[in-house]
């Protein structure tokens, strides 16, 4: 089967912290999952690269936007390898093909009457490039702010153009109603209600180009640029061939399944759902929505002033796998998580290095000491073999709900297991433990594969230490492997203090 797998497109306007890192690595954990469980990925991610907030930046500093553009695609892709980002293709929403697709977009709904001047009015957001309703905004001393970025937000007045939403209401309704779209549930009911509340307002889809000239101009209208949103969004579909490339596009968009964190819910929902329809395109297959990273109070952004950064995560843990594991061990779908590097000094020593670390380097070195590495196929314990296999069936489980913490949570429970029995058998004081050591092995070879999504390098590594291969944990056999040949019994991680 063919998955498709996008993140959002980011703001190049600084570096990619850990909020922007949560969401990309989580997306990336289920690419990898789905590879290693047979199926045939593409994977997008990108920067989205036009807009008002961008244009400040060129016009504050005096900088040439593409230079600036080229530079900063540069060090999120740089980011993205640091952190094992296995993605398909980089989008950049300045890339002409992209730009093609938009203006094309943009004609058709024009032409299908979708699209209409009329005059705006209302307080903006730079930093969200988002509209907000007196329901939305919060009062700080009788001043309207933005709830996202803690940040006054701007009155405009202007001509503009709309895209006509409230067409789409029954749709939408229908939509978010009767198709298992977006997930977690509770996210499409928040949206459902919103409509039904507030009813489904026509939305601006461009900017007067004198005010907003850093964006692709209107094709009907060239005194007017595409409205930042419209323009983002449309980038699922220019990464994956529309319009150049037919043939891959149907087959991915079949199963596309896009990841977000909630700030952008209602774009992806009412207003990118009412897109593709106007567009004659089924919605996606699936919307993944997550929460928020929490650091003192507030979610982990530029604007709030707590970021912690990327840097200081790998510094202190030494490894894209460790990073990549204290981030998705807090991931949550549907609930805010305060974080802080206590808390991911907790995760790291007590799971990483204490439980798994310490369990490979163990069995590595009693299986060269006891057996000079060669461990050949033993019976295990019915007991044993039980308790793999209720743990890959929860670990699979999860995984398919998304919930990639619990699922790294069952892989250390077998962890535990394994360390449990290596305790009781106490295979150092046999003189030819060979039975009790291929169980463990078998034990480490699970536990790695379970492991492999989040932490790719580190079993990828031991695999070839210990001499077994990384397979598909749906169909995993236990007790497969003919020989064991261990080599050399690595420190995965170090603790720290």
């Amino acid at each position: 089967m063919s998955i498709y797998i996008t993140t959002p497109i980011y703001y190049p306007n600084a570096p990619p912290h850990i909020g922007h890192a949560y969401t990309t690595i989580f997306a990336d954990v289920l690419a990898r999952f789905s590879r290693l469980t047979g199926h045939k990925i593409f994977f997008l991610t990108g920067n989205d690269e036009h807009g008002l907030k961008l244009q400040r930046i060129f016009e504050e500093e005096r900088i040439e936007p593409m230079k600036y553009l080229d530079e900063m695609a540069d060090v999120y892709k740089r980011y993205w390898s640091l952190l094992d980002i296995s993605y398909d293709y980089f989008i950049r929403t300045t890339d002409r093909y992209h730009e093609e697709v938009v203006k094309h977009c943009a004609n058709e709904l024009y032409k299908k009457g979708y699209i209409y001047r009329a005059k705006y009015s209302g307080w903006y957001c730079v930093s969200c490039e988002k509209f907000y309703s007196e329901r939305e905004y919060v009062l700080k001393n009788g001043k309207p702010f933005c709830p996202i970025h803690d940040k006054p937000i701007e009155w405009i007045d202007e001509e503009t153009y709309y895209f006509k939403l409230s067409d789409f209401r029954e749709y939408l309704e229908d939509v978010l109603n009767n198709r298992d779209i977006v997930y977690p549930r509770s996210y499409a009911l928040e949206v459902l209600n919103k409509i039904r509340e507030e009813g489904l307002k026509d939305v601006s889809i461009a900017r007067p180009r004198n005010r907003v000239w850093w964006g692709i101009p209107l094709p009907f209208d060239t005194n007017y640029t595409v409205y930042v949103w419209f323009d983002a969004l449309l980038n699922y579909i220019s990464g994956i061939g529309y319009l150049r490339d037919m043939a891959r596009f149907k087959e991915y968009w079949s199963n596309v399944h896009h990841v977000i964190g909630k700030d952008i819910l209602w774009f992806h929902t009412a207003v990118w759902f009412s897109i593709l329809k106007a567009l004659d395109i089924e919605p996606p297959k699936k919307l993944i929505v997550h929460a928020f990273l929490i650091n003192r109070g507030l979610k982990i952004g530029k604007s709030s002033g707590n970021i912690i950064t990327i840097e200081d995560l790998m510094e202190k843990y030494k490894s894209s796998d460790s990073v990549r594991y204290v981030l998705m061990r807090v991931f949550n779908l549907d609930k805010d998580v305060e974080v802080s590097t206590e808390l991911f000094d907790s995760i790291y020593n007590s799971e990483l290095a204490n439980n798994y670390g310490n369990l490979v380097r163990r069995v590595g070195v009693l299986a060269i000491k006891k057996s000079k590495g060669i461990i050949y196929k033993r019976r295990i314990d019915q007991e044993i073999a039980d308790k793999i296999e209720s743990c890959v069936n929860k670990y699979m489980d999860y995984m398919e709900k998304y919930d990639i913490a619990q699922a790294l949570n069952t892989a250390m429970e077998l962890s535990r297991e394994a360390n449990t029995y290596i305790n009781d058998v106490k295979p150092w004081e046999k003189a030819h433990p060979d039975k009790e050591l291929y169980t463990l092995l078998e034990l480490t070879r699970v536990i790695s594969i379970l492991l492999h999504p989040v932490i790719p390098r580190a079993t990828a590594k031991l695999s070839e230490l210990y001499g077994f291969k990384i397979t598909n944990p749906r169909v995993l056999e236990i007790g497969s492997v003919e020989r064991f040949n261990v080599i050399d019994s690595p420190i995965l991680f170090s603790k720290i203090k």
